[in-house]
């Protein structure tokens, strides 16, 4: 019959151990009995050895052999007093023939010895183990000298195998106690251990833990979002290819900690927090990230499980969508405007001065013109041209002035397949939305944008006559959260960050100053030839001038 086996991996590594266990126990117990028996053999022929030899030297004995009387009168007394006081089993003088003068069992004595005698009789002291009248014992033979050192007789004293048994015996029963013990010490130690191990693996076997591994590497792989599992003390513990790919980390990652990992300061400390984070927006390098982070609890120590979702794409598409929803909202307003302005004309009229209603209609097509005809004629790339008269159509409606500068001058077809439409509107947009908003509430409200090509670079300078920016805040300003402005339903502190992000990509630089007269001027330089190459992106240039007040529209 076939005995089922245990189906945990918990169980059976206990069954094995045990197994084990007391397979050393009974080995150590038969090793140490065997060594016990042969000790115990040694230690009665060492004591049968003294006894003989103690027994031929006596003068006693030498002179009851070599005397005129019958040996037997003298010797079996003290034949039975060595044998007392030395605890043989049997001490046996025999003459030269074997015949014996004593033994302890009296109707023995007249008989043959039964053993050898021949070593003995050659002057030599020699040990056997042989089955005698007392039955199986280990006995020493040695010779009696008289004065000529003649051999007269000879002296046999040995102890039985049933007593040297008797002694191993209570040694076996030590062992064996200490051997139980053992097993039950080690029996309790494999089922703790195993009972521990039992919780950890859920009671699954090896082919289930198996197999759940495979599946989880395969789900690790497969899964485009990006996993990062940290341990009590936030250390990566495991990381998929895709958070590798959002938080741009090698293969080195796992076992390093969270701080170590070079990530942004606001990701960093998300991923630090001791509370979950729920869809928060964080920028790396050249990604935009939603972090989500959730506590868990295993055993004693805590860790956690985040998630990151790649959202690059979509946050530029929201961006452009944002652009289009300013660019109708612009449109619509003029079309008002435009309305206003025909009842204007149609008033006039009916009131009879049509010369007047000509003059107003001109003005107002000239002044609309105007703005148009310098874009257009300035710059000839449409994706730039098109951001740039929205811009101006949606500053108009905050009041503030949007003036393209003289020197601007961008040719169609002038910038590289590398650098993206995408990045220019981020770039550009972001700015000019900034500025605009730092404009607003300004005596002079007026944002001033150039753009030109170098024989290496596009230059996008944004100036505003907004307060500017503060000193201890240059830096702090593009980093993701910081505003100066209250947080909307869907936040602030996004565009310049993204801007920086655009600027990065593509190997450019972004420079903040202060002019003299008040005001905040961004600069952007983005190389036209081997943008955006790999290792060279470098870190944004932050220049800051004279001491201004906070800058209420940045965001």
């Amino acid at each position: 019959m076939r005995l089922p086996l245990p189906r945990s991996l918990a169980g059976q590594l206990f069954a094995m151990q045990a197994v084990l266990v007391a397979v050393v126990v009974a080995g150590c117990a038969l090793f140490t009995y065997v060594s016990d028996r042969n000790q115990a053999e040694t230690a009665a022929r060492r004591q049968a050895t003294a006894a003989a030899t103690a027994v031929a030297d006596a003068p006693s004995v030498r002179e009851a052999i070599t005397g005129a009387g019958d040996p037997t009168v003298s010797l079996q007394p003290y034949a039975l007093d060595v044998q007392r006081h030395t605890g043989v089993d049997f001490v046996t003088i025999m003459d030269p023939r074997g015949i014996r003068w004593t033994h302890p069992t009296e109707k023995w004595i007249g008989k043959r010895y039964l053993g050898h005698i021949g070593p003995a009789l050659r002057g030599r002291t020699f040990a056997e183990t042989y089955t005698g009248t007392l039955g199986p014992s280990v006995r020493v033979i040695t010779p009696v000298r008289d004065s000529g050192n003649r051999i007269v007789g000879l002296v046999s004293a040995g102890i039985t195998i049933d007593e040297i048994t008797a002694q191993a015996r209570g040694q076996v029963f030590a062992v064996t106690g200490v051997a139980g013990a053992a097993l039950v010490l080690g029996g309790i130690g494999t089922y703790v251990i195993n009972a521990r191990l039992r919780r950890h693996t859920h009671g699954m076997n090896a082919t289930e833990l198996s197999r759940m591994h495979a599946y989880h590497q395969a789900a690790l792989h497969a899964v485009r979002e990006g996993l990062v599992m940290l341990d009590g003390q936030r250390r990566v513990a495991l990381i998929n290819d895709g958070a590798r790919a959002l938080l741009g980390v090698g293969e080195d990652a796992v076992g390093r900690g969270v701080a170590e990992l070079g990530l942004p300061a606001p990701l960093t400390g998300a991923l630090l927090a001791a509370e979950p984070r729920v869809d928060e927006v964080h920028l790396t390098a050249d990604r935009v990230v939603v972090v989500n982070t959730s506590p868990v609890a295993s055993g004693e120590r805590r860790g956690t499980v985040v998630t990151l979702r790649d959202h690059t794409e979509l946050q530029s598409v929201m961006g452009e969508l944002d652009s289009e929803r300013g660019f109708t909202q612009a449109l619509r307003s003029q079309a008002h405007e435009a309305a206003n302005r025909l009842h204007t004309v149609v008033s006039l009229i009916e009131l009879g001065r049509a010369e007047e209603a000509v003059d107003f209609a001109t003005a107002e097509l000239e002044l609309a013109q105007t703005l148009t005809d310098q874009v257009v004629g300035a710059v000839s790339e449409p994706v730039l041209a098109a951001l740039l008269l929205g811009k101006a159509a949606q500053a108009n409606e905050h009041g503030v002035e949007l003036v393209v500068s003289a020197d601007t001058r961008i040719d169609d077809g002038l910038l590289p397949p590398e650098l993206a439409a995408r990045d220019l509107v981020t770039v550009l947009g972001n700015l000019v939305d900034n500025a605009v908003d730092a404009a607003q509430g300004s005596p002079r409200a007026r944002v001033t944008v150039t753009a030109r090509a170098t024989s290496d670079a596009l230059l996008l300078r944004v100036r505003d006559t907004g307060p500017g920016v503060d000193p201890e805040h240059a830096d702090a300003v593009f980093e993701r959260g910081w505003s100066t402005k209250p947080a909307g339903p869907g936040g602030r502190g996004l565009g310049l960050a993204l801007v920086r992000q655009a600027v990065r990509r593509n190997a450019g630089t972004l420079e903040l100053t202060q002019p003299p007269d008040g005001g905040a001027e961004f600069t952007v330089a983005l190389p036209l030839k081997g943008a955006a190459r790999a290792g060279s992106i470098p870190a944004p240039g932050v220049v800051r001038t004279a001491s201004t007040t906070t800058q209420d529209g940045m965001s």
